[in-house]
């Protein structure tokens, strides 16, 4: 990077840092994220930057072009903007106005993060072909990325592959985490009701108890796990709610009812795994004489890397920030993002910064991601805009 874009790049993150704060003191949570929307459009018009409003309701599409505008290269990056409900205690300046809501998971900063990119890419042009930088809403749980999908996302704006960022407070600021393959689970919810018949619990013989069946049905979904699915293969199963009865101590209920979660790290086991599930929630309460069913919702894929981009990005990264700030031989984590839904569409890699503190224990970007303490560390704005430009530089060579 040449002094004048390094000045440039400062000039920029001094911009941005402003905008994540004011985005910081105004979340909202999943489609209602307008003062964020209008903010991005603010910005991108002030700076003369293509864009198009209205995708998933809330979301954003700008467009850059590069100095060879011939060239059908097209590559695309992602920043969610939306927050969470939880009531922020961080003590920082630009603390939520919000009550009972906050960016509790930085993605005040990876928008942030994604206008800087866009303005610097505008200003220097140094690259061939097209950027579309996608603002995501609704990727806590809302499945913003799959409805921009479905809404025709790739058919309008095509790229050859597309990138993505997380902040990262369990890791070091300065660390930067690449691979192939998973790097999130897939995430789905389970639902089981188990009717039986319901009775004096003096007389549990005339009835049929759904929360022993129920019970029954928990210890059993743990064996799939090992015994269905191959143990080498990382699955968790987690039952997270069971509600049966009224609070009344002398009446077995007719119904029972679970709730849960189900992560794996691809699609087949994913299969499997929701076979053998509905296979024992009906079986087990079958052979008690009663009725099992399950609604087996899948809300995210897995977030998968290809393999070629990670290397490439990995190659990138050690580029720019030397070679033992990355990191290629880590576990994936067992959360999960919307960003696989892109991912299974087109190539691309989804790369984890750190951002923590340990010399500071006080320090708020030190908490974990979603904890009301929380806050977006701004040093890694300038970091990640020289990544994102690195990666179109050399892809649109």
């Amino acid at each position: 990077m040449t002094t004048d874009h390094t000045n440039l790049l400062n000039s920029i993150t001094e911009e941005v840092k402003i905008c994540r704060h004011e985005l910081h003191q105004n979340p909202a949570t999943a489609y209602e994220e307008f003062y964020a929307s209008d903010l991005i459009a603010r910005k991108l018009t002030e700076w003369g930057i293509e864009f198009e409003r209205g995708w998933a309701k809330t979301g954003i599409v700008a467009t850059i072009h590069g100095q060879n505008t011939s060239s059908r290269k097209r590559i695309g990056f992602r920043g969610d903007i939306d927050a969470l409900n939880i009531t922020e205690q961080s003590g920082q300046d630009w603390s939520s106005k919000i009550t009972g809501k906050m960016h509790a998971c930085g993605h005040d900063g990876h928008t942030s993060i994604l206008l800087g990119t866009a303005k610097y890419l505008a200003e220097t042009k140094n690259f061939n072909g097209t950027v579309h930088l996608f603002f995501q809403p609704a990727e806590e749980g809302g499945g913003g990325a799959i409805r921009m999908i479905e809404e025709g996302l790739f058919d309008k704006y095509p790229i050859d592959s597309v990138y993505a960022i997380h902040n990262w407070p369990y890791a070091p600021l300065g660390a930067i985490a690449i691979k192939g393959g998973p790097i999130m689970a897939s995430s789905d919810t389970i639902e089981i009701t188990v009717t039986g018949k319901g009775g004096h619990a003096a007389l549990p013989h005339e009835a049929i108890d759904p929360i022993v069946i129920a019970s029954e049905i928990i210890l059993s979904l743990q064996t799939i796990i090992g015994r269905t699915v191959n143990p080498a293969q990382s699955t968790v199963i987690s039952v997270t709610n069971f509600n049966a009865g009224t609070g009344a101590h002398n009446i077995i209920p007719s119904e029972a009812n679970l709730i849960g979660t189900v992560r794996t790290f691809d699609n087949k086991n994913r299969d499997l795994v929701e076979k053998r599930i509905r296979e024992i929630v009906e079986g087990i309460a079958h052979a008690h004489g009663a009725k099992g069913t399950l609604n087996y919702k899948r809300i995210y894929d897995p977030t998968l890397n290809d393999p070629a981009q990670a290397a490439l990005c990995a190659g990138i990264a050690k580029n720019l920030f030397g070679e033992t700030a990355v990191i290629t031989d880590f576990l994936p984590h067992m959360t999960a993002e919307d960003f696989g839904a892109m991912l299974q569409k087109k190539p691309g890699c989804y790369i984890i910064f750190g951002q923590g503190e340990p010399d500071d224990p006080t320090s708020p970007h030190n908490y974990g991601l979603h904890h009301p303490k929380y806050d977006f560390n701004d040093k890694l704005i300038p970091d990640v805009i020289r990544y994102f430009s690195g990666i179109t530089e050399h892809v649109l060579r």
